[in-house]
């Protein structure tokens, strides 16, 4: 049997009958069959290294005793067991879920009841965490749903955990395409998995003016007023919001996310901003420092780059439209004339330089980066995700130039 993270029963089950029948059977309760119901535990808020020790009550509602019981406790990766108790098999499941399975050597008569404690520890990681436990309607091992036998509880453990957003600066040309990543980290000490809404942690993403975003991560979706407003991966959206599929993020953990950027001729210098929030820009109440929630993405177009002129303008030292040689101005052009004027001299200068250093430097458009390193100063961590479809929510971004985030970028590239 597996247990899920959350709960664990951290005692030597040996549960005490309880006394006289308190519960009538219930009405539906096919007859001659056990029913059996389990309480549900306290909420409660523990802080890391706090154990949890409560106990739930199994009652039989049904008409027939209940010979053994199998009860199973899961927990979330935040959460273990205090100790192994004999009787129970322990073993980790999927998603990192710690399980404890245990065989109670006791009878349940209809209307009786027993008690059997639920123990569990928070770890330094723990924050959104969920318990399951209980059995099946008939004492067998339960199922993976919930049902009055087998609960789910879900709790908040009083820690903290720290989204930060890394950006990235890189240098391209006027008219040229240029990747750029930005980044999500949390630098805990707890981990984030959002157990009771939609509202999971996201990175909204402000593509920089003079660009158009072309290509797009396949875990960002176009953001609107509010939220989510469109297919992820959808180009050409001024912003987006990413987020990892499974809503998960670990203490220490980069989501990275690229974009290809398409340049526009007459761009400048430009960068957009990017916020570590959620994915309806609502703060989360468990990131206590937003010092480091925001970071710019920025492009620097060399101010004395000139874009190549086109066959069309006469300048290329001989693919212009000047016609034959014989015409004045196929000679300014580049033709074969024998004779020429003072600007033609001038255009065939330009032409040898078109065609050997310009077209050199042209070929680097879609080329590496010049300059790559988070806003923070930091190099950036390589991050796994996955993520999860969502809607909704709300949110207004501020878009600030940090010129000490430059600097920090250019001391990381270095």
């Amino acid at each position: 049997m597996h247990l899920r993270p959350s709960a664990a029963v951290p005692a030597a089950v040996v549960l005490a009958a309880a006394g006289p029948a308190v519960v009538a059977p219930l009405a539906h309760a096919e007859e001659g069959a056990p029913q059996l119901v389990v309480s549900a535990l306290p909420s409660a808020t523990p802080k890391p290294g706090d154990v949890y020790d409560k106990s739930v009550t199994l009652t039989n509602q049904g008409t027939a005793a209940v010979d053994g019981v199998t009860f199973r406790v899961r927990l979330t990766r935040g959460l273990d067991f205090p100790e192994h108790v004999k009787g129970c098999t322990y073993s980790t499941v999927k998603d990192q879920i710690r399980q404890a399975v245990c065989e109670l050597d006791t009878v349940i008569e209809p209307g009786a009841s027993i008690t059997t404690p639920v123990r569990f520890k928070a770890l330094d990681n723990a924050l959104m965490e969920a318990v399951e436990y209980g059995t099946g309607a008939t004492g067998e091992a339960p199922g993976e749903g919930f049902d009055d036998s087998y609960r789910r509880h879900t709790l908040t453990a009083d820690n903290t955990a720290d989204l930060v957003a890394v950006g990235q600066e890189m240098e391209a040309l006027a008219g040229g395409e240029q990747s750029v990543t930005a980044t999500l980290r949390n630098d805990g000490p707890g981990w984030v998995q959002n157990q009771e809404s939609d509202d999971l942690p996201g990175l909204l993403v402000q593509i920089p003016p003079g660009t158009t975003a072309i290509e797009v991560p396949k875990d960002c979706a176009p953001f609107g007023i509010d939220g989510p407003s469109g297919p992820q991966g959808t180009p050409g959206k001024p912003k987006y919001v990413c987020w990892p599929r499974n809503g998960t993020i670990e203490a220490g953990q980069s989501l990275a996310y690229t974009f290809m950027l398409k340049i526009k001729k007459s761009a400048q210098d430009t960068e957009g901003e990017i916020k570590a929030s959620s994915v309806y820009d609502i703060a989360p109440a468990y990131d206590k420092n937003r010092a480091n929630n925001i970071a710019s993405i920025g492009i620097d177009v060399p101010s004395d780059y000139e874009p190549e002129p086109s066959p069309s303008d006469g300048t290329d030292g001989g693919s212009g439209n000047g016609g034959n040689g014989n015409d004045p101005e196929g000679q300014a052009a580049g033709g074969t004339g024998a004779t020429a004027s003072p600007s033609a001299t001038a255009s065939d200068s330009a032409g040898t330089s078109t065609g050997g250093s310009t077209g050199t430097t042209t070929g680097s458009t879609t080329g590496g980066s010049l300059a790559t390193t988070g806003s923070d100063g930091t190099p950036l961590l390589a991050g796994a995700a996955a993520a999860a479809a969502v809607t909704g929510g709300g949110l207004v971004l501020a878009v600030r130039r940090g010129s000490a985030a430059r600097s920090a970028g250019a001391a990381g590239s270095v």
